[in-house]
Parts: structure tokens; C-alpha cells; sequence
């Protein structure tokens, strides 16, 4: 399935549905298909890439839900990475906001249980949520200077 195909094959689900959990994660596969097409891959990186897309088998006829998609998008997005360093926008800032919060618990918990126990596991939430936004909109910058972020 070429890029071209595929990106008609979810413009046509998009239309066909009205449900609106449908029409977001065809959406999110028609800007990713989008992107793809505007940035400078090689022919062999395009031709992987449409092998990919190939073994999603999403040009079958049988009829797949919102789950199927769901699950599809997210392992076209880690190919994407993995293969290519290919990011969507905000990637790292989403992944540093949960990774601080979740490190900020624990620091709160651990650091500042000296305060009372809820306030110290606030502060260390409020912190860690601060040092990954940090982290994750550096890295996004990063990844937007090189090229590599596709929305």
C-alpha cells in the first residue's frame, strides 16, 4: 500500500463515519501520512514504510474498529521512531510530563516526607512534572531543528 493509497483509504473511513472516536484516530493517520509524504525520505525508506503499512493489513474489507486503529496507530508511531528517529509534535513533552510525575511522586514521598506526607508528594509531583517539561520541550526543539518531527 503506498503512501498515497493509504492516506485515500482514511480520508474514505473518515467520511464514511460519524462516530467521533473514529473520525479522531483517522485523523491522526491522515496528518502522520501527511507529514510522511512531505518530508525527504529516500525511496528505500518510503518503500519500508509502505511494507509497514502493508503488514497492518488495513486495506482488507473486513470491518475493523476504533480499538484496531488505536493499536495500529500506535505501533506505526513507535516504527516511525525506532526506524526512522521520527517523532510526532510534543512527543518527549508528553513523555517528560508522565515520567516527572512519576519520578515526583517518589521523590516526594522518599526527599520530602519530612513535610507533611501529602504536601511533600505535591511538591515532588509539582517538580518532577516541571524538570520533565522541561527535559521534553528541550528535546522536542531538538528533534524540530533536526528534522525530525513530523506534525
Amino acid at each position: 500500500m503506498t503512501l498515497q493509497n493509504a492516506l485515500d483509504h482514511f480520508k474514505n473511513l473518515e467520511s464514511k463515519t460519524t462516530i467521533k472516536s473514529e473520525i479522531k484516530i483517522y485523523q491522526k493517520f491522515i496528518q502522520i501520512l501527511t507529514s510522511l509524504e512531505n518530508c525527504d525520505l529516500s525511496d528505500a525508506e518510503i518503500q519500508s514504510i509502505e511494507q509497514q503499512l502493508d503488514g497492518f493489513g488495513l486495506n482488507s474489507n473486513s470491518t475493523k474498529n476504533r480499538k484496531y486503529f488505536t493499536r495500529t496507530y500506535d505501533l506505526f508511531q513507535n516504527y516511525l521512531k525506532d526506524t526512522f528517529a521520527l517523532t510526532i509534535k510534543d512527543y518527549y513533552t508528553n513523555m517528560g510530563l508522565g515520567l516527572g510525575a512519576s519520578f515526583g511522586i517518589i521523590f516526594g514521598i522518599v526527599v520530602i516526607s519530612n513535610l507533611e506526607r501529602s504536601l511533600g508528594i505535591s511538591f515532588g509531583i509539582a517538580l518532577g512534572m516541571l524538570i520533565g517539561l522541561a527535559i521534553g520541550r528541550n528535546l522536542d526543539s531538538q528533534a524540530k531543528a533536526a528534522g525530525k518531527m513530523l506534525l
